[in-house]
């Protein structure tokens, strides 16, 4: 399996906060150490875990536009997983690179400088993204090796998807020449209604013509994600009372290593 994973989608809703925090779950129960690095201004990875974005002085802006080194920035939030948090600091992300062009000389490439060699410490490094295709998620593009998009099938979200699906070519055939898509995966899928069905049928037939693939495992809409963070502090992988409700994401972690096989045995 790919060792840097990125969650991405340029539609918000679509839950990439809770697939990396689950996916970071689903792996720290196998016991493989995880860094999350958190790439939206949000913070809602810190928040996952029950903590504070606001409350740290060093994140990943500092990291990235700053004189800090990646490991000083970094939280341990579990035996297993770490976190680079973000907080409000990373909106003015994109105004200090442009601001200084002749400094930034290589704007794409900041974050894999700078975390490059985190890769030596962790199993794997998952990345969750803002709901946009900027010049952070362009660094986040030029880092990852793969890309798991979340899609949430509602009205105008395949519009979404063929954006963020093209845009992924053209930074793969420009920086990153082994980025791959490693999937499409449903999410907030309500089967019983007709929009969903069809908008589903349309990505399947989209990403067919387009060799992408779509997961067979699902997040439906009834899954209570949040009721594990808001009783517990920790994703729902990752909870006793509400483990059920983080069952898909073991599936998904399931399909994700049985196509790791495949593609060794080639």
């Amino acid at each position: 399996m790919m060792p840097v994973i990125c969650v991405n989608n340029n539609k918000g809703g679509s839950l990439k906060t809770t697939t990396a925090v689950n996916l970071a779950g689903v792996l720290a129960r196998k016991k493989k150490k995880v860094l999350i690095i958190d790439c939206d201004n949000q913070g809602n990875v810190a928040l996952s875990f029950g903590k504070n974005p606001d409350k740290y002085d060093l994140t990943i802006y500092d990291v990235l536009v700053g004189d800090c080194m990646a490991e000083d920035a970094i939280v341990k939030v579990h035996k297993y997983i770490d976190i680079l948090p973000s907080n409000d600091d990373l909106v003015g992300f994109e105004f200090e690179v442009i601001r200084n062009r002749d400094t930034y000389l290589n704007p794409f490439l900041l974050m894999k400088v700078a975390c490059v060699n985190l890769q030596k410490t962790y199993d794997y490094i998952i990345i969750d993204t803002p709901p946009s295709l900027g010049l952070m998620v362009g660094n986040v593009f030029v880092f990852a090796d793969g890309i798991l998009i979340p899609f949430n099938p509602e009205q105008f979200s395949m519009r979404s998807l063929v954006k963020v699906t093209q845009t992924i070519q053209e930074f793969k055939e420009q920086y990153n020449n082994d980025l791959e898509i490693l999937g499409v995966l449903g999410t907030l899928v309500d089967s019983r209604t007709s929009l969903h069905s069809d908008v589903l049928q349309s990505t399947r037939k989209y990403c067919l013509e387009n060799n992408i693939r779509v997961f067979e495992t699902v997040v439906p809409r009834t899954v209570r994600h949040a009721s594990s963070i808001a009783y517990e502090n920790v994703p729902a992988t990752l909870s006793k009372k509400f483990k059920d409700a983080g069952q898909c994401y073991f599936e998904l972690w399931k399909e994700l290593e049985d196509i790791g096989e495949k593609e060794k045995a080639r």
